[in-house]
């Protein structure tokens, strides 16, 4: 197999825009100012700096106050996806609703965790409120309402798709309707080009059962592994009773607190010029290579673009055929709630420099019109109808 010299697959931000000269200052604040709280365990609820910053982040975005004591650092956004699960699940076998695509960490964790997985459709809207509404009357019917519905509501991975505001408080009705939490991850929140920015469910509705999930791993690095969750008492202190790890990262936690001390505006300025470049040349090369050939997701935000193909297209094929060529991406079946093989791919853009997108689009493309069966004209003309 070849060397991989273009990772359409891993989705990171880029690490041209990580600043290390100012964390390099930031760290050398904390150790003359904080060595003694490094010297202690953090807590349930993590460092305080971090929280204040984080709530001023939520406020100053969604408009609506947020307390730093409701806010919980963890390590990274998948803890706060799996202890959330955890803390809500009754008994193994509970079921949970998801996107019918979706992150596959996330699905793999609840998978894990002993959840059913109940899928709910997507369009281009993000998750469909009729088909949820049909999903809970039959689940009710069954005795077997979720114990929470998850949406990634916000440059949704991994289509990109952001559910508009109407569509959220259909689903805040539903939720309420039924008695059902809402877990909404939203760790792409801050990675934004253009048009409206939607608000978060708990800046729509202050039911305590809103439980929001974000991420500093999209807009800073992964390697932080830094998230939180937003909750409110009671739901709060169901999270905080299930964590046992003694609290997340306080070095890490107060530099990014130090960094980000006047807010994250101005470093997401930079990298979002830069990730949006990447996008729109994305954008511009599958347009240019695959255009008769396949459809595609034109994200606001985020880092992913979703791609379907014709069903001609073989997939194993594909792979190898790209394997071969130094090309690789994500294919559909990682994000599906039933791992199907379906003729979809993701391309992540965000940490590939202009010039890696630029020669490894066209190989990518050549793969996938070789991989066909037939050269007619894609049959379809939307991600997911016809």
């Amino acid at each position: 197999m070849a060397d991989i010299l273009y990772d359409f697959g891993t989705g990171r931000s880029d690490p041209e825009t990580f600043p290390v000269k100012a964390l390099q200052e930031a760290a050398t604040t904390v150790l003359e100012r904080e060595a003694d709280a490094l010297t202690h365990y953090p807590g349930g609820l993590g460092h305080a700096g971090l929280r204040r910053v984080m709530a001023a982040r939520e406020s100053e975005r969604e408009g609506v106050p947020v307390d730093a004591d409701n806010l919980v650092i963890c390590n990274g956004s998948m803890q706060a996806v799996t202890l959330t699960a955890q803390a809500l699940q009754e008994q193994k076998g509970d079921t949970v609703i998801v996107e019918a695509f979706s992150y596959p960490g996330t699905l793999s964790a609840y998978r894990g965790i002993g959840y059913e997985l109940v899928v709910v459709d997507l369009d281009e809207g993000g998750m469909c409120m009729n088909h949820l509404e049909e999903t809970l009357n039959r689940l009710q019917a069954e005795d077997r309402l979720p114990r929470f519905i998850y949406a990634i509501s916000t440059y949704q991975n991994p289509t990109g798709f952001v559910m508009p505001k109407a569509r959220r408080l259909e689903m805040i009705a539903l939720a309420r309707r039924y008695g059902v939490p809402i877990i909404e991850d939203n760790c792409y929140a801050d990675v934004h080009y253009e048009g409206p920015v939607e608000p978060a469910i708990y800046a729509l509705d202050d039911d305590p059962n809103h439980i929001y999930l974000c991420s500093l791993s999209k807009i800073l690095a992964p390697g932080m592994r830094l998230g939180y969750i937003l909750a409110k008492p009671p739901m709060l202190e169901k999270f905080l009773a299930r964590r046992f790890d003694a609290g997340s990262n306080t070095f890490a936690a107060a530099v990014v607190a130090e960094f980000y001390r006047n807010g994250i505006g101005a470093h997401a300025e930079v990298s979002n010029k830069l990730l949006k470049e990447k996008r729109d040349l994305t954008l511009e090369l599958l347009s240019t290579h695959l255009q008769d050939v396949c459809v595609w997701s034109h994200p606001p935000g985020g880092l992913f673009i979703w791609v379907r193909m014709p069903d001609d297209v073989d997939r194993k094929k594909l792979w190898d055929e790209s394997q071969a060529a130094g090309v690789t991406y994500l294919p559909g079946a990682a994000f599906h709630w039933q791992n199907q093989n379906v003729p979809y791919l993701r391309l992540a853009f965000g940490h590939l420099t202009k010039q890696q997108i630029s020669a490894g689009l066209p190989l990518l493309a050549r793969c996938i019109q070789s991989s066909r069966s037939s050269n007619e004209p894609r049959q379809f003309e939307d991600l997911f109808s016809g």
